[in-house]
């Protein structure tokens, strides 16, 4: 056991058994870098991550590589939803170093932490090949390690160097950005450019405001087809509710099957806004099943929501595959349903060729928009349902983050109160204890993490994405309860944001 075993995050308890000696972020691991005069490997994930998992396998199970890794470099593990700010800086370096980003993340740094090379995924060969080769010019050309680093710095501070705009937006502006969205969707399958696609829901709530200032059919059009598409495809899960976290097609069929709970939060206000703002109440079934997957599988019995379901789960030999959850065969569903298996394979498009690995993601592509399911339907739905849930679960990563639980706790809010669910206001309001009770410190400072098993189960300082998040979620509670509490409480919120993080130079 390495250096992890006292953390709390479940992607670092995944690597906490490697033989990689892994230090968490901190000074303790920058010291070790200077002692020994080596750089610092430095590898960013989360739990629900298909590659993370694929190259932890190849690379960081593997005795040999491991080794070379000890050898050469201090290794540090992150997980980047317990510390986004890590993550960005050195993303942002990647990107400028290779123009693409991704997990897992992989940088090697000065023990100053100042970054010089950068990748992402890389197989065990090529990454053998890569550590021994750093290690040289490490060794052997410090003056290119020293250029890379120049290079890289100034690029990060020219990307931090904007100032406060002249006025404030005004609707040419807002014009503008409508106009670009809509020469960038798809007009056959919905989303913005091609693949992969992701939910996009921040261009769709634009979108849709700008359908009800106006009227403007293009922009509605954009969203229905969007909305439609996503909710019929196999991104969706049409068994158990809730969504993927993007589609690999530009149809929305095959999906990374990990499920976020941010993805969650936001696509739920996204249907229920339009469900309302549009008056279609087909959207009323997405948000309901959605809702009802993150009470049942991803709420933790105090009140707080958990991060993420994996993209992998188990099969009878204890090998992890994608989507194996998720996924069916015509025989499957026969043993699951019997002489009613016709109707099933037909409604969610199973087949023995499949769609997926020899295997078929349910889906309604081929009925965009009718996903209302008749009586016999439904009742096959839980069947199959029910067999389902007989299977080997993905890996869930149970930490409470304060800034994605602020986005559900606004979404839940507004969702109860579109559709008069008084289980869900309850859900809210034991959401919002939750987050007073358990990550708000004695000293009125927040914090971003929580897991039941810490201790303390609360750690990492909140950052201006938490207050953010809290700020809206109270606000929503607010507006839901009509309780003057959590006013209070989002004020409070809103002071300490402004108190450690307005930029009063820059704004």
């Amino acid at each position: 056991m390495n250096r992890l075993a006292g953390e709390t995050s479940p992607y670092l308890r995944q690597h906490r058994d490697n033989p990689v000696d892994w230090y968490p972020w901190g000074a303790d691991a920058f010291a070790a870098a200077r002692d020994r005069n080596v750089p610092i490997l430095l590898s960013v994930g989360y739990s629900a991550c298909h590659w993370c998992h694929v190259m932890a396998h190849e690379c960081f199970e593997d005795a040999a590589t491991a080794d070379l890794m000890n050898r050469l470099f201090v290794n540090v593990k992150v997980d980047r939803e317990e510390r986004p700010d890590v993550d960005a800086i050195y993303m942002e370096a990647v990107q400028a170093m290779t123009g693409r980003g991704g997990w897992p993340m992989t940088v090697f740094l000065t023990p100053a932490g100042e970054p010089f090379f950068g990748g992402t995924y890389f197989p065990r060969d090529q990454f053998t090949q890569l550590m021994t080769a750093i290690d040289d010019v490490w060794r052997n050309r410090p003056a290119d390690i020293q250029q890379n680093v120049t290079a890289l710095v100034e690029a990060l501070r020219r990307s931090e160097q904007v100032g406060p705009a002249a006025s404030a937006p005004d609707a040419a502006l807002v014009d503008q950005a409508v106009q670009q969205l809509l020469a960038h969707h798809d007009a056959t399958w919905g989303g913005f450019g091609g693949a992969p696609k992701f939910p996009s829901t921040m261009n769709l709530d634009l979108l849709l405001r700008r359908v009800t200032a106006t009227g403007d059919p293009a922009a509605q059009q954009a969203v229905v087809t969007t909305l439609d598409a996503m909710a019929s495809g196999g991104m969706y899960d049409h068994i158990g509710g809730g969504f993927a976290r993007y589609s690999v097609d530009d149809r929305w069929l095959v999906p990374h099957f990990e499920k976020m709970l941010y993805d969650q939060a936001l696509l739920v206000r996204a249907y229920t806004h339009a469900a309302i703002a549009l008056d279609m109440p087909r959207y009323r079934q997405v948000v309901e099943e959605t809702v009802d997957y993150v009470l049942r599988d991803l709420r933790h019995h105090g009140g707080g929501f958990y991060s993420a379901e994996d993209a992998d789960s188990p099969d009878e030999h204890g090998h992890g595959h994608e989507g194996l959850f998720h996924t069916f065969t015509p025989a499957e569903v026969q043993a699951a349903l019997g002489a009613d298996a016709p109707a099933a394979l037909a409604w969610w498009g199973i087949t023995e060729a499949g769609n997926f690995e020899g295997r078929s993601i349910p889906n309604r592509l081929e009925h965009r928009g009718d996903w209302a399911r008749p009586a016999e339907i439904e009742a096959l739905r839980q069947r199959l349902f029910d067999a389902r849930a007989q299977r080997p679960r993905p890996g869930l990563d149970d930490k409470v983050l304060t800034e994605w639980n602020g986005l559900l706790l606004a979404s839940l809010c507004e969702a109860a109160a579109a559709f008069d669910r008084a289980d869900w206001a309850a859900a809210a309001v034991a959401n919002g204890e939750f987050l007073l009770r358990e990550l708000r410190g004695p000293d009125g400072r927040w914090f971003r993490s929580w897991h039941a098993d810490g201790t303390p189960p609360a750690r990492h300082m909140a950052l201006a994405a938490d207050h953010a998040c809290l700020v809206d979620g109270f606000t929503r509670l607010a507006e839901l309860t009509g309780q003057a509490r959590w006013i209070d409480a989002a004020c409070s919120a809103a002071d300490t944001l402004l108190d450690h993080f307005w930029d009063t130079t820059r704004g």
